[in-house]
């Protein structure tokens, strides 16, 4: 037994992209941080499809931004396509999407991990949590290292007991090539923490040489580019300082410096192609020989991103599906078969990609598998994603149910926060389902579970006018610079962005042209900033979109913002810590239950706990009322 000479306030095992907005956001908070993974080559490591964002995944993505995380910037750095999806729906809906250089992706994440000043990081398994009085106090790995810090982060993935499926092949692993985190699982049973089962895939990647790409559309990105970073002025600096731009790449400022679009001076296009008759032949044949419909995968997989086995079978009466053929980078030729993901044997994967129009002749380099893995039930966490057993000891990521980047790096920013604020002494930050997308993901998790892969969705949302993509600076930065994430030079970029802002919609509300205000003119449905009358077009194009939005959709924003001065009511009443569920008369049984094991801390967390109705609320509220008649008043 060694015990690692340095102590540390916050402790990370893993190093995907939970670990790493965990890792960053304590140690840039103050605190001697360490991540702990198990090959630290694979840090930030995109294991499906190298892509950021989506419908509301790009709106957690810019959340993170917002808060000083690293996802967004680690995307403008390295993304080699960059699309804004549903412009033909409105603003709420407006998601951005980027597909990533993968490698690039990965080496920069590691490479900012090691410059981080109060980051250390060390290469180890973990295999059982170290406890004292209760609390967590540290992990020991496999080769009988301990490590001992105040708080624990766990953030393992898919990897914990994690078992890859092709056919009837099994092989232990939570990622194609490397090994499972087998002990941990069962010392989170010992605190007493629920664990169950899910299952995710991959799809194969496939040789460039072996497309046929006169048989496939092209999908190009758009310009300008929809990038990510709230901060991109800082990109080329944090690599280059002191180096002139203009020396770096080939776009001549048109991209950031040193970025991947830079050295490419323009986007890279993906495809997009079908299946045919053959390919739902082939599956219906071959059907008996997929793990998860022979029951050899006993974990629930994903609804919203079915394998290409489940699409066959649930659309029958679809002749074709769509499937995108995507670019892993600019160093590799391998291409990544979105909307293609299986676990049928080897033998079937071969003739089944090939009936995909355009990839009659494709070879592939990696086949595509399956991969079940334990997950903690997340009911079992504080909102602060503290897990309410073991005190000092947090859960982010798909550990926790959940499925993506985004989601992952979203609960680990905010595990890594509170972590820290908890060594500083300081009450942790919650994100309100009214702040943040991220306050939807976190509230749904701790307080309604989940029976399958988690994927954060719009319909999610009750106020997603709120919630857009482009205002996540409007509604976290200052939150961020208070808790000390975001740095001063950073929150004054965004007063100085957002009074530009907030002057421009002034003035339109105050202006006229030909007797009519120009507020009233920019809301003609065929009108666009871009062309109004009197329009201050040196405005950077962000501040340009804001002030657009902010006018044309100021009565909806306005209905918005009062629904949620109604919720907050309920939102922010305390329930108290005493309260004992099983005296409050009336109370059915099932909701005593549910609110015990759950315990909300809010009326407004009790209330979306499914099984949970109106009425079992009113009695809440009036024994609530009446026991605060009964408490002893504070002196």
């Amino acid at each position: 037994m060694y015990t690692y000479p340095r102590s540390f306030d916050v402790l990370v095992i893993g190093g995907g992209h939970a670990g790493v907005e965990a890792a960053l956001a304590a140690a840039r908070m103050g605190c001697q941080t360490m991540m702990l993974s198990i090959n630290v080559d694979t840090i930030g490591q995109m294991s499906c499809n190298p892509a950021i964002g989506g419908l509301a995944k790009g709106h957690l993505a810019r959340e993170i931004d917002a808060m000083g995380g690293e996802m967004g910037k680690a995307t403008d750095m390295t993304g080699i396509q960059f699309r804004m999806l549903n412009t033909k729906k409105g603003p709420s809906v407006w998601a951005p999407r980027a597909q990533c250089d993968k490698k690039a992706y990965q080496f920069r994440l590691k490479w900012i991990c090691e410059q981080e000043p109060n980051l250390f990081l060390q290469q180890g398994q973990a295999a059982q949590l170290i406890l004292e009085d209760g609390r967590v106090s540290g992990v020991e790995t496999q080769l009988g290292v301990r490590y001992l810090a105040q708080t624990v982060v766990i953030t393992t993935g898919t990897f914990l007991r994690g078992l890859m499926h092709i056919g009837k092949t099994q092989a232990s692993g939570g990622r194609a090539g490397e090994s499972a985190a087998m002990g941990l699982s069962d010392s989170l049973k010992a605190i007493g923490l629920r664990l169950g089962r899910l299952k995710t895939g991959t799809p194969p990647r496939i040789l460039k040489r072996s497309i046929d790409f006169s048989k496939v559309e092209p999908q190009p990105g758009d310009e300008p580019v929809p990038y990510f970073s709230y901060w991109k002025e800082d990109l080329f600096h944090v690599e280059h300082s002191g180096i002139n731009p203009k020396d770096v790449g080939h776009s001549d400022g048109k991209y950031p410096p040193g970025s991947v679009l830079d050295k490419l001076n323009g986007q890279m296009n993906c495809q997009i192609t079908r299946t045919t008759r053959e390919t739902a032949d082939l599956i219906q044949k071959n059907l008996h020989l997929s793990p998860m419909y022979s029951g050899i995968i006993e974990g629930t997989g994903p609804r919203y991103c079915p394998s290409i086995e489940d699409k066959i079978v649930r659309f029958a009466d679809k002749e074709t599906h769509q499937v995108f053929l995507e670019p892993e980078g600019i160093a590799t030729d391998e291409y990544y078969i979105n909307g293609f993901s299986t676990s049928l044997p080897y033998e079937v994967q071969v003739p089944l990609i090939r009936s995909i129009i355009g990839l009659e002749e494709a070879e592939i380099l990696r086949p595509a598998y399956a991969v079940e893995y334990d997950f903690v039930d997340p009911t079992q966490l504080h909102a602060w994603l503290e897990t309410k057993p073991c005190e000092g000891l947090f859960l982010a990521g798909q550990i926790n149910g959940t499925s993506g980047y985004e989601e992952a790096g979203a609960q680990g920013m905010m595990a890594g926060i509170n972590a820290a604020r908890k060594v500083q002494g300081n009450s942790p930050v919650v994100l309100g389902r009214n702040e943040a997308y991220i306050g939807v993901l976190i509230d749904d998790l701790v307080t309604k579970g989940t029976s399958e892969p988690y994927r954060m969705f719009t319909s999610r949302a009750e106020y997603r006018l709120l919630l857009r993509q482009d205002n996540a600076d409007q509604r976290l930065c200052r939150l961020a610079h208070q808790i000390g994430l975001l740095s001063d030079r950073h929150f004054e970029r965004f007063e100085r962005k957002e009074c530009q802002m907030l002057e421009e919609v002034e003035r339109l509300q105050k202006t006229r042209h030909e007797q009519e205000l120009l507020s009233q003119i920019l809301k003609r449905p065929e009108m666009s900033y871009a062309i109004l009358p009197q329009a201050n077009l040196s405005l950077d194009p962000e501040i340009q979109q804001q002030v657009e939005i902010t006018i044309k959709y100021q009565g909806y924003i306005d209905r918005q913002e009062n629904e949620v001065q109604k919720f907050r009511s309920m939102e922010t009443k305390q329930i108290p810590t005493w309260m004992n569920y099983q005296t409050i008369p009336g109370l059915r049984n099932e909701a005593r239950q549910k609110l015990a094991d759950i315990q909300p801390h809010t009326l407004g967390q009790a209330s979306r706990i499914s099984g949970i109705s109106p009425a079992d609320i009113s009695l809440l509220m009036v024994h609530m009322k009446q026991a605060d008649r009964h408490q002893p008043q504070e002196p």
